[in-house]
């Protein structure tokens, strides 16, 4: 009996025991978190350095070794190094700033005695030797104004310029967004609502933002002069991005040095013709040089402008995609034809850094060349006619050139993820090495506990191409158990969700917190992110749903092959603007692998999105091609746990693109968490440390299967 009763009580502890586990889930330590998430790496790494030329050609940088700091003066002349004690030392000249003090938001003229500057729609003159202000244009009325840089999510009280050279010529334009559809925003307050109303072109709208190209003469002001080019309205497009200021300037203009020529480039609506075009200045009479056509979208670059205008030897450099590889190309200005390629080969150039007419050699920046990652960026430098190239940088890694300002030599700073910066100076005519100022150490980093990611490369989806990526684990690893994974995404195309290659210890910080709680982070490159092939970016031309999500989900099947730490079975997904836009598609397309899903600020319905991207990257509206990639179209597969937080005063991407989603989601009876912003805009401003907890909560809870902190405040010091 006694034996009967003790086996009783035995079991009774065994089933409270096994009640007790499965109602107290394990609770996560937050502070690990917030300690990897507000770590200040650069503290911890010795020799790390930011040279720069002085303007008689030497270098100066400060390095530092735990407390001491040191001041060095390099020169590559005679390949002197010498220490100085302070930076009062180095006996630096002085670089004047001539730019007058003014408090307008305009555009200064390159020797800075003018600016150009809106007011009531019209464009004015502020002549600063003078102290006048000169009306330039005099019919400038609301959305039919000059120089207005307000057409979709783009605005700016600055106007869109480009000054010739001699600052006696400005190129612009008159925008008429007189017919163009508005969009509307409420901010959230006590009391009446203040209504935000802009014009905000959509995809398939019958009127878009057009813009009217003008000369403004302004060489005696006294007389100015408005010449309008003889050419119809073009839409508002530009060659690189979805706004046409996103160099800086008012994109596609190349002046001619005198200021009489300028060349600039007309981009259909669709992205799929470009006309190169030559105007007097003087007259405004245009004559078409050539086209370019493309079958899906054409851009001239991977992040800047690449073409340029070479007045002095009447000629144009064109950058072009049409060999399957962004090459450049060698155009006669005279007779609008193409004299040679320049570069060739299966890699891409993403910038051209440097032109030198005078010894007609041009030095740029390339990837995919070179064994390794294909998206560490190398320097080149090639002949006009396509002869005499040379890489100039050959260490490993992914690197950064700064030129001295007699172009003969080149401070070389390159780096890995995981690999401290090496800096040295180089030759421009050779590459040859004429000192290393300084290799980075990270033992003491090392020593506080930082981990870099880990780089990995698998096959796409497909098999076609070579994917690469990185992936964060916690710093107290167990690799006998399995993980859940967090893949962070941002599909593009204009960009991808690892963001840089280069050495950047903090830039991690989110990912390497939310590894702290559990969890390995994954970052893939897939088909449709640029930088490499023009086929490899236009994998998914015409149908931006697919997201990368086909790769997303490959990948972490071959990595589980090959670590054999993940959880498969338990893999969440997040991502912002169209990182939001690809989170819902893959929590509601393959809800079978994604099993939690944080949807921030996404464009979920392109249709409801600005006109320039779409139809970039879609094509132009045409039956249902949008209406199919729509997330809320697919709202009745949601299985998993979906979080879709939002902006109230998002003019980027308007929240009534979650609000659609939203929308589907209850009509199809599917159970879903909501964040709104009521007064944030894309990026949530102040809210966004409680994003950043909220989506703690969101996986350790639902992922993770833990309790969390209730309320915990992330404190920065």
């Amino acid at each position: 009996m006694k034996s009967l009763l003790k086996l009783l009580f035995s079991s009774l502890n065994i089933l409270f025991f096994i009640c007790n586990s499965q109602a107290q889930k394990p609770f996560i330590d937050y502070d690990k978190a917030a300690a990897a998430l507000t770590f200040r790496p650069w503290t911890y790494i010795d020799n790390l350095i930011q040279p720069d030329w002085s303007s008689e050609g030497k270098i100066w940088y400060k390095s530092r070794v735990g407390e001491q700091e040191k001041y060095y003066l390099y020169d590559p002349k005679s390949n002197e190094m010498k220490t100085v004690s302070s930076k009062s030392d180095l006996n630096l000249p002085e670089v004047k700033d001539n730019t007058p003090e003014w408090s307008g938001q305009g555009v200064f003229s390159p020797d800075k005695t003018k600016a150009v500057y809106i007011k009531d729609y019209n464009l004015w003159l502020k002549d600063f030797p003078s102290g006048r202000d000169i009306q330039l244009t005099t019919d400038g009325y609301l959305y039919y104004g000059y120089a207005t840089d307000n057409a979709g999510w783009r605005q700016s009280k600055y106007p869109v310029v480009s000054w010739s050279p001699g600052s006696d010529r400005i190129a612009t334009f008159r925008q008429d967004e007189r017919e163009v559809g508005d969009m509307y925003l409420v901010t959230t307050q006590v009391g009446h609502p203040e209504l935000k109303s802009w014009k905000y072109p959509l995809p398939g709208d019958s009127v878009v933002a057009k813009i009217e190209r003008i000369i403004i003469d302004v060489r005696d002001i006294n007389n100015t002069r408005v010449i309008p080019l003889q050419i119809p309205p073009d839409f508002h497009r530009a060659t690189l991005s979805d706004d046409i200021i996103s160099s800086g300037t008012f994109d596609d203009n190349s002046w001619s040095t005198d200021g009489n020529l300028l060349v600039f480039v007309s981009t259909g609506r669709d992205h799929k013709m470009e006309k190169v075009r030559l105007a007097d200045t003087r007259t405004g009479a245009v004559r078409e040089l050539f086209q370019e056509v493309s079958p899906t979208q054409f851009e001239s670059g991977q992040g800047t402008i690449n073409w340029q205008f070479l007045s002095a030897t009447n000629e144009i450099i064109w950058y072009s995609e049409r060999s399957d590889w962004g090459h450049l190309y060698l155009y006669d200005v005279l007779t609008g034809r193409l004299k040679n390629q320049i570069t060739q080969g299966n890699f891409t150039i993403t910038r051209v850094l440097k032109t030198d007419v005078a010894s007609r050699v041009i030095y740029f920046e390339g990837k995919g060349r070179e064994p390794g990652n294909p998206y560490h960026a190398y320097l080149y430098r090639v002949g006009f006619n396509g002869k005499n190239f040379k890489l100039l940088s050959p260490g490993k890694g992914d690197h950064k050139i700064n030129f001295s300002p007699d172009g003969k030599y080149f401070i070389d700073d390159y780096s890995q993820i995981g690999v401290a910066p090496l800096v040295e100076v180089r030759t421009c005519d050779n590459g040859k090495l004429l000192t290393t100022l300084a290799h980075s150490d990270i033992s003491r980093l090392k020593e506080k506990g930082w981990e870099s990611p880990t780089e990995f490369s698998v096959r796409s989806s497909q098999d076609k191409w070579d994917l690469y990526g990185i992936y964060t684990t916690p710093r107290d690893m167990d690799t006998d158990r399995k993980y859940p994974v967090i893949v962070l995404i941002y599909p593009g195309p204009q960009g991808g969700s690892v963001g840089g290659w280069s050495f950047s210890p903090q830039a991690h910080n989110n990912q390497r917190a939310l590894a702290e709680l559990g969890f390995v982070v994954v970052q893939l490159e897939g088909s449709c992110n640029p930088q490499r092939s023009k086929s490899f970016h236009d994998d998914c031309y015409g149908n931006m749903a697919e997201n990368t999500l086909s790769d997303q989900i490959s990948a972490l099947q071959q990595l589980q092959k090959k670590l054999g730490f993940l959880d498969l079975d338990k893999v969440g997904i997040y991502g912002h603007s169209g990182g939001g836009f690809a989170t819902a598609a893959a929590m509601l397309r393959h809800p079978e692998f994604f099993k939690v899903g944080i949807a921030e600020s996404g464009n979920h319905d392109n249709r409801g999105y600005e006109d320039d991207w779409g139809e970039r990257y879609i094509g132009l509206l045409s039956g249902d091609n949008y209406a199919l990639q729509a997330n809320q179209e697919y709202a009745s597969n949601l299985k998993g746990k979906l979080l879709i937080a939002h902006g109230g005063m998002d003019d980027n991407v308007p929240p009534y693109n979650s609000y659609l989603l939203v929308d589907a989601l209850i009509k199809a009876n599917k159970d879903f968490d909501l964040i709104i912003f009521p007064n944030a805009r894309h990026g949530y401003g102040a809210d966004n440390m409680y994003m950043i907890r909220k989506r703690w909560d969101y996986f350790v809870e639902n992922l993770l299967g833990a309790d969390h902190p209730k309320e915990y405040k992330i404190n920065f010091k």
